[in-house]
């Protein structure tokens, strides 16, 4: 978020005391080069999937039937019409109370289904899922900002659920800006705490696609894991979740792998296939260290800052840990070097004998 802030970026904040809502239903960002009836195609297509989405996840995954599927989508014309095209979940919630009472429909399946999706809603508007999605939205994604951050950490104290059901709102956003391959922009997809954005079967599936696609799309997706063991909290064991989880971090190309303790030796020799001695080479990294998998090769890696002051201010994290008498003097004791103090003079001296050689201090 400080690094967001710190270039010009986007933060979307959501939960907490913010009061933020971010409405599913919003019409969000138009492909360029679409044509209206091509818009407005995607934006119902849009519209509808993220709906049943937010149902069906709401219920614990179980799928809707063909009558209850029919009912939202009445119920999402409805309130379509109802707001002059900006509709909301409460004004979806209000059409589904008329449907079941038989006002909007002389068919009386249609009457009964809608019991189910209206209590449903009625967690959004009235219960334990309210205050974030039900009315119009009070943030915006800004396709054109050079980095968007959406800061979750809030939800976490409101359960899984709520994390998961922001996390199908987002994802519709993201789609439709990561799909648009006519603005010509490499993207790149960073999920900061991976196995939290792998709770359910559709966040799942979404990722999967997206790391399929990801030449198609000009994006490159990023995963952090603590570690390989973050993903055991996908699912049950032997679930089509966790299974689904490893096979997608096992398919992403390249992967950096920092020190990792003896709990980890199991999963990174089984889930992601490295050799026993790469492994074991893990467990026994020094800060700045890392092993590097790129394609079919394989490195390790000795990194050393490269940071102006203004970027190791920016990066450091330490000062939560600090004691705040501490903290002012910190950065006297740690004082990153210029680029070009530590970068090798074209002397005739080749870059192994640099590497190996001691800088002259004196």
């Amino acid at each position: 978020m400080v690094v967001a802030e710190a270039v010009g970026g986007t933060v979307i904040r959501l939960g907490g005391a913010t009061g933020a809502r971010l409405n599913p239903l919003d019409r969000g960002p138009r492909r360029t080069g679409s044509s209206d009836e091509q818009h407005e195609q995607m934006v119902r297509q849009r519209r509808i999937a993220t709906l049943i989405s937010l149902v069906e996840m709401a219920v614990g995954g179980t799928k809707l039937s063909a009558v209850e599927h029919a009912c939202i989508h009445l119920a999402l014309e409805r309130a379509i019409s109802a707001t002059g095209d900006d509709p909301t979940l409460r004004e979806v919630y209000r059409q589904l109370a008329r449907i079941g009472a038989g006002e909007l429909s002389d068919e009386p399946e249609l009457s009964a289904a809608a019991s189910q999706p209206r209590f449903v809603l009625r967690r959004f508007v009235e219960g334990d899922l309210s205050g974030l999605f039900e009315d119009e939205s009070t943030v915006q994604f800004d396709d054109a900002s050079p980095l968007v951050v959406v800061d979750t950490s809030e939800l976490f104290a409101r359960g899984d659920l709520v994390a998961q059901l922001t996390q199908v709102c987002t994802t519709s956003w993201v789609q439709a800006v990561i799909s648009d391959r006519e603005a010509k922009r490499t993207r790149y997809v960073v999920r900061e705490e991976g196995w939290r954005d792998m709770t359910s079967l559709a966040a799942l599936q979404m990722y999967q696609q997206w790391l399929k696609l990801s030449r198609h799309y000009g994006i490159s997706n990023i995963v952090i894991l603590h570690k390989m063991g973050d993903l055991d909290a996908v699912g049950e064991a032997d679930s089509q979740e966790r299974n689904l989880a490893y096979s997608i971090v096992g398919d992403i190309e390249n992967k950096f792998v920092f020190r990792v303790n003896h709990q980890e030796h199991a999963s990174l020799r089984d889930r992601l296939q490295m050799p026993t001695a790469h492994v074991d080479m893990a467990r026994q990294l020094r800060k700045g260290e890392f092993l590097a998998y790129v394609g079919q090769f394989s490195y390790l890696v000795d990194c050393f800052a490269t940071s102006t002051e203004w970027e190791y201010d920016l990066f450091k994290t330490d000062d939560a840990l600090l004691p705040a008498a501490e903290i002012a003097g910190f950065s006297e004791l740690i004082t990153p070097l210029p680029l070009d103090d530590v970068w090798p003079i074209d002397d005739g001296t080749d870059l192994a004998g640099w590497l190996s050689a001691e800088k002259e201090t004196g």
